[in-house]
């Protein structure tokens, strides 16, 4: 028996002692694996469709600020304005007043 068998079936054999479901467990790695594999793909096709909307003279850089801005509360929104507002006057950036909606 090779050493890599022994260490396997003295894993095998710590696994059982333990009590440890071995096929559950297996299956829930493979059911994460699976989903990794789709989160891949899916990340391929979302930078595929920002080159496309580049493509035809948008920009992707907005776009995802658009993205994150929509999963927020418009007070949110509109608080971090106010604060990017003052903090761009505190620095010289900006003198016009933020405009409130």
């Amino acid at each position: 028996m090779s050493e890599m068998q022994q260490a396997h079936g003295t894993a095998t054999a710590a696994v059982q002692e333990l009590g440890i479901p071995g096929e559950e467990l297996r299956v829930y790695i493979e059911r994460i694996e699976r989903l990794e594999e789709e989160k891949t793909q899916l990340g391929q096709d979302i930078r595929d469709l920002y080159l496309e909307a580049k493509g035809n003279g948008f920009d992707p850089k907005v776009m995802k600020e658009i993205i994150k801005l929509r999963k927020k509360d418009p007070e949110e929104i509109d608080e971090e304005d106010a604060v990017l507002h003052l903090y761009k006057q505190a620095l010289g950036m900006t003198t016009t007043a933020p405009t409130l909606q």
